[in-house]
């Protein structure tokens, strides 16, 4: 079995930071791209940022320039730094990975997701 786990949700004033942090662990072969979502409330979920293997980044129109997707190959894990926060960044934040298994079988994992609230 494969698992996600996100950290790093709470609630953040306006114009300021918080950092997501993921971890993929299990029997894990390789991690193709990984990605952030978000789903605000009564929106439907998208597309963060998304990071290759190699490092190329995607970002939405909406966070770039004030988010930044890494990762750590070796640790098997994705971070999210968002500064510059504002009330429409609200929402729950999901961990995305493509990943191969131990078997071979490559699948698409979430994480259980986590709040981020913006608001003074």
């Amino acid at each position: 079995q494969v698992h996600l786990v996100e950290s790093g949700g709470g609630l953040v004033q306006p114009g300021g930071s918080l950092r997501l942090s993921c971890a993929a662990s299990g029997r894990i072969a390789s991690i193709n791209a990984m990605a952030w979502y978000r789903q605000g409330p009564g929106n439907q979920r998208e597309s963060v940022a998304s990071i290759t293997s190699a490092g190329r980044t995607i970002y939405a129109d909406s966070v770039r320039g004030r988010f930044t997707i890494s990762r750590d190959n070796a640790k098997n894990t994705v971070n999210l730094q968002m500064n510059s926060l504002n009330p429409e960044d609200t929402g729950v934040y999901y961990c995305n990975a493509d990943i191969r298994d131990l078997t071979l079988r490559r699948s698409d994992y979430w994480g259980q997701g986590t709040q981020v609230t913006v608001s003074s």
